[in-house]
């Protein structure tokens, strides 16, 4: 697993020890980014369920400012860290260990809003059509914004949620990827 492309292109990262992550494939990683980019000029993201981090730095590295980085699992948040670290992100990022129901009420507290939210959750556990509901409701996409879902290839998501559109949807074998503006 490596930063694809950006300022720390081919920087190796560290991988959540254990079987409870599973990483977004460089393959995948380098076409979500292929789809809404490649490049940004500054910019902030939400990665929801950061696993290792490798969406969220992934973006750091093609010129996203700030990146708010969310998981329930304590050895993802100290491999999040490392990840940050190893790249020189430190300051880039946030990072806490929390659910993402409870992440997404204290960001709305805070009065955040988001150029690109990733969500990749646990395949087994999702209910992506009700998260990127919460996020329009709670209008945390800022308008020209992203949200990339990551889950199975037998998942079908709503074309519509709330107001936003699915502008994408690709499959990589049993992974698929849907887009949303």
């Amino acid at each position: 697993m490596r930063v694809v492309s950006g300022v720390k292109k081919g920087h190796q990262l560290k991988a959540v020890p254990g079987m409870s992550t599973r990483p977004t494939t460089d393959k995948v990683k380098e076409a979500i980014f292929n789809m809404i980019g490649p490049f940004f000029s500054g910019g902030q993201a939400l990665d929801l369920f950061g696993g290792s981090g490798g969406l969220g730095i992934e973006a750091l590295s093609r010129g996203i400012e700030h990146v708010i980085f969310v998981d329930r699992d304590p050895k993802a948040i100290q491999t999040i860290k490392l990840n940050l670290e190893i790249c020189d992100f430190t300051l880039n990022g946030e990072v806490y260990k929390n659910e993402a129901g409870r992440a997404l009420k204290a960001i709305v507290k805070r009065g955040l809003q988001f150029d690109l939210i990733f969500l990749d959750p646990p395949y087994k556990q999702q209910k992506l059509n009700q998260l990127i509901k919460e996020i329009s409701e709670k209008n945390l996409l800022k308008k020209g914004g992203y949200i990339i879902a990551e889950h199975g290839s037998e998942i079908v998501l709503d074309g519509t949620i709330d107001s936003l559109t699915q502008v994408k949807y690709e499959k990589y074998g049993i992974i698929a990827v849907s887009i949303y503006c």
